[in-house]
This record gives structure tokens, sequence and C-alpha cells, in this order.
């Protein structure tokens, strides 16, 4: 990639964000918590670059920013109390975990194959005239090296991603600071990751304490901030296979073995972008189709790789309870 090219807000910034993210693109642009590292939502090899850019160790789930509530409807299922905390903190940092709803467009990959999406109204002008822009949702993880500080300032952003990402909209300083806070609304209200906003004002608008967050059974997260169960298919996963058995499925890589009942290819071209963006998805439907065994080719380790295979022996794990996708 060329060097990262940085913009100063002004009239034009935001028409040429969305443009950028429109073509694919990752954008750098300021919220009121930090600078988020943005990519379409709806666009799984966005995401993917987005992944490979932070150099994410796995397919954490990511924080869909949109405009406005009324977009955020559009994505997921409001109970009771997520209608409340919307209407007390958006805009405003406060990042709700809800249940997808049938047709919502974001990536499989962006939610890591779960069936919450994580969504946030951020209280930033300039985020929201590009979301605005835009037009769709925007996954906006901080914008820096994963396990780095995060960014708050374009200075912070150019040093850890410079000629990695498309293009920096410098917006001045990001007011708070620290990250978002994260509440699943599902059940009982629960914080999965401190932020922003008070455990104190939330239970206040709420009219009721949270509930404690459950104990991980694994090592991948809910949302970011929390351990919980990926997608994990019910049929059974064979790596590395070099054959294909009787009535077995095959999850492909490249060029396809002979044989399978059925076949799905993350990548006929052999391009780790592209599998990553097809991963959850073809997983689901390999699933759907109930064959003994889902075979899987080897996947390369460099790269993305590296996130696809840990998905992978996360999903071929033996199960000692029945899978959960929530």
């Amino acid at each position: 990639m060329s060097k990262t090219r940085l913009i100063k807000a002004g009239p034009r910034a935001a028409q040429a964000a969305a443009e950028c993210l429109a073509r694919g693109g990752l954008v750098a642009f300021p919220t009121e918590t930090v600078y988020g590292l943005g990519a379409d939502a709806t666009n799984g090899q966005a995401v993917a670059r987005l992944y490979e850019a932070k150099g994410r160790p796995a397919f954490n789930p990511l924080i869909a920013h949109v405009a406005d509530v009324e977009s955020a409807r559009k994505l997921a299922v409001f109970n009771a109390d997520a209608e409340r905390l919307a209407a007390a903190f958006w805009p405003g940092p406060l990042t709700l975990v809800l249940r997808r709803k049938p047709g919502c467009p974001v990536s499989d990959l962006a939610t890591a194959g779960l069936d919450t999406v994580a969504i946030r109204v951020p209280d930033h002008a300039l985020a929201r005239d590009i979301l605005h822009a835009f037009g769709r949702p925007v996954v906006a993880p901080s914008a820096n090296v994963s396990g780095h500080v995060s960014a708050t300032t374009a200075v912070h952003v150019l040093e850890d991603l410079d000629e990695k990402i498309d293009l920096i909209v410098d917006g001045g300083p990001a007011p708070v600071g620290i990250e978002s806070t994260i509440v699943a609304c599902l059940d009982q209200p629960v914080i999965l990751r401190p932020g922003g906003l008070s455990r104190g004002d939330i239970a206040a608008t709420l009219g009721h304490q949270l509930a404690q967050p459950l104990e991980s059974r694994d090592e991948t997260p809910l949302a970011p901030g929390m351990l919980e169960s990926h997608y994990a298919p019910r049929t059974r996963l064979r790596l590395n296979a070099t054959q294909v058995g009787q009535g077995e499925a095959l999850l492909a890589f490249g060029a396809p073995l002979s044989g399978a009942a059925a076949t799905l290819n993350l990548s006929e071209r052999g391009d780790l972008g592209e599998a990553a963006a097809n991963l959850f998805g073809h997983l689901r439907r390999l699933d759907a189709m109930r064959a003994p065994t889902i075979c899987v080719m080897r996947i390369p380790s460099a790269g993305l790789g590296e996130a696809i295979n840990d998905r992978l022996r996360r999903a071929a794990a033996p199960k000692d309870i029945p899978p959960s996708s929530s």
C-alpha cells in the first residue's frame, strides 16, 4: 500500500471518507472516545483488511457504528432495557450488544459468527457526518496496532498504521479518551466492558442493578471486553484434510479435493483475505447440510491465516456441552 493520506476535518472530509469506505478502504476518524479504524461493516473483505492492519490475533467481534438510533434498529432487536439506554445515552460512549435481526447486513466476520451484534451511535459531529455520508454501518475498533495504547489523536494513528490504511481524517484530540462502555441487553443487562459511561449512570437509567458477567467458557469474546463462545458448528470438523472421506462435506482452499458430498471454497485463488470474509458464512452453510463430517483443507498460517486457523481449531475442538451461537 502507498503512504497513508491524512486530511484535516473540513467541508469535504466526510464525503472523502465515505468514498474511501465505499471502495473497501480503511479510514481512521475521531469519535468522542478514541480514534476508530473504520471499514464497511457489510463488506467481509474490507473487514478482513482491517483485522490484518491492526494485527488482531483472532477474529474478535467488532462494534458497528451507525449515525442514529433509527439505523441501529434496522440491525438488531431492541428490548425495553435497550430502548431506555439508547434514549438516554445515544449518541454517546455506550455500545449495546443485541440480537441480530434476520437479514442484518453486518458481515459474519465483523460479528465473529455470532447471532449478536455490537452497535454504537458516536457523539462526535465528524464521525456522524461520515456515517451519514456513507449510509451503511461502519466497524471501527480503536485505530492502533492490536495491543498498543488506543489512539486519541491523528498523530497516534499515523505512528501505528502509516502505510497500512488508506486515509486518516484529523478532527483533533478525542475528548473522552477511553473506549465506550459495552452493555449486553440479551436477557438481564450486563456490563461487558467498563468505559466512558459509568455503571451508576446505567443502573440509574434502568432502575435496577446490572447482572454480573457470566464466567467465560473459553477464550473467544462475545464482544470486545467479554469472553464467550463463538459460533460452533454442530457437525464435526476434520482439519488439514488431504483426501475426502465417504459422505464428507469439504471446506476448500485453493484447488479443491475431489469426492466431497458438498464443497464450498473459501478462496479458489488462495487469497487469505477472501477466505477470512467467507469463513463463518461457509461454516454455517456446510453445517446446515448435516454431513457426518466437514473436512477442511490446509490453510497457510501466514498473515490472516493465523486467525483463520485459530477459529477453525476452536470450532473443531471436542464439545462437552451443546454449542451455543450466543
